[in-house]
């Protein structure tokens, strides 16, 4: 499959988004290469990028305008999807570094088809980059958490064509159960009353197939992202993932990737607050440039 074929594929149905009354913002279906309509947005962004202010947690000045270069590609955790307050809010602060896609994974909201929890997502990714790309811009960057997290990864190494890589509360490994929560997550994904509970409680759709063949693992991946840009950030009070998790993605990198273990923090998109997003964006600008 070529590395451009899923976004170029793409067959799109423009769709208001809620927010209204913001300049450029689009709403639409993209079609990835094995043809699922992934639910997408797209902001331009409201401010030119201030390495200054940004290296202080601060926002640049929004009445100067967007530099269009750069875009984040913003991919949610399980269960998650594009009209999630975490996960608005969470483009809201990215948007005044650079313009923002974002997208709801495969099974989630209003998107196609059913979630494969990390495998099959690598291709709604790369139909998201290659709208990004697109639509003009020269950088992208993009920024998962979670699931999300462990999809940048893997889209990185078997993709590359990103010029800065942020992942956020991501697994190394799979199949892991060491964590309450990840023992329910395991329930939720392999029991009919799981997927039932998903389904109608989470708005996602579950695959009910296992994985066949075992997708390349993120800790797998990581040594094939090199020469661009890593960035791995976690949480020391992460409930789903302990510190074991970062640091073996880390040290795959072979020194290559930056990782920050943020003290306090708990899991994903909810636990990275305003403050954290604007370092990491500054990161991201700095990386991509």
């Amino acid at each position: 499959m070529s590395n451009r074929s899923a976004g170029r594929e793409a067959r799109s149905t423009v769709r208001p988004h809620d927010e209204t009354g913001r300049r450029g913002l689009i709403r639409t279906f993209l079609r990835t290469a094995d043809g699922i309509a992934i639910d997408s947005v797209y902001d331009p962004g409201s401010a030119v990028y201030d390495p200054g202010s940004a290296a202080h947690g601060a926002r640049p000045d929004a009445s100067r305008p967007p530099s269009g270069d750069l875009v984040f590609v913003i991919a949610h955790g399980f269960t998650g999807d594009v009209d999630r307050p975490h996960v608005r809010r969470v483009a809201a602060v990215l948007r005044d570094l650079g313009a923002v896609v974002t997208f709801s994974f495969r099974g989630h909201g209003r998107s196609g088809g059913r979630s494969t929890v990390g495998d099959k997502e690598v291709l709604d990714l790369a139909a998201a980059v290659d709208w990004a790309r697109g639509l003009g811009h020269r950088r992208v960057v993009t920024v998962g958490f979670s699931m999300g997290g462990s999809v940048v990864l893997r889209h990185a190494a078997l993709y590359g064509g990103t010029d800065a890589v942020v992942s956020v509360s991501a697994p190394a490994r799979w199949y892991y159960r060491g964590t309450a929560p990840m023992r329910r997550l395991h329930w939720l994904v392999t029991r009919p009353e799981g997927r039932l509970v998903g389904r109608y409680g989470l708005r996602t759709r579950i695959h009910h197939r296992d994985w066949d063949p075992v997708p390349l693992s993120p800790v797998q991946a990581v040594p094939r992202i090199a020469p661009t840009p890593l960035l791995i950030v976690h949480g020391d009070r992460d409930g789903y993932f302990p510190l074991d998790h970062p640091r073996m993605l880390a040290e795959a990198a072979g020194g290559h990737a930056a990782l920050w273990v943020e003290p306090g923090m708990g899991h994903a998109e909810n636990a990275a607050d305003d403050a954290l997003m604007a370092r990491i964006g500054g990161w991201a600008v700095s990386a991509a440039g």
